[in-house]
């Protein structure tokens, strides 16, 4: 089970890319978790993807230091919903319900910021990827993911606060 797991039941053996098929599959199941439970249910699966990640990349990547195979996408999976919780609570907050559609910039933003701070992995991201076990696979990501979530939210106050007015 932690082999479907840690490859998100399939989308970790897509090409190429797979961290950005997961990230993708990611933003479209986190969209509509959201829409249709709510941003509650999104935090909820958000926390126990992370969980779940974290077991299954220890019990994947066992007697294997330094590994972090491209299949490995429950990290991006994890990652991807922390940075989209951004836009999602943000828009919860102002009593808007069923944003994706008409705010479809933030989700867009969180992919892109996330896939950019995973992909460049500076600063914190870099040093949870040089760790090199299976704590490090799954932390670059989270880490990634709030990254990329104050990204939105100060590309969001750079459009609405400066651009747009």
């Amino acid at each position: 089970m932690s082999r479907a797991w840690s490859i998100f039941f399939g989308v970790g053996l897509l090409r190429p890319a797979p961290g950005t098929w997961g990230s993708a599959v990611a933003i479209l199941l986190g969209l509509m978790i959201d829409r249709t439970f709510g941003v509650w249910a999104l935090l909820g699966a958000t926390l126990a993807v992370t969980v779940i990640g974290f077991w299954a990349c220890a019990r994947e990547l066992a007697g294997r230091p330094g590994a972090d195979p491209g299949e490995i996408v429950i990290d991006e999976v994890a990652g991807q919903w922390i940075a989209l919780l951004f836009p999602a609570f943000a828009f919860w907050n102002m009593g808007v319900q069923d944003w994706a559609h008409v705010a479809w910039p933030g989700w867009v933003a969180a992919f892109v910021f996330f896939r950019l701070f995973d992909i460049w992995k500076p600063w914190l991201v870099g040093w949870a990827d040089r760790r090199e076990d299976a704590a490090g696979v799954m932390l670059d990501d989270l880490i990634a993911g709030v990254f990329a979530g104050l990204a939105v939210m100060v590309a969001a106050g750079v459009a609405h606060g400066v651009i747009l007015r």
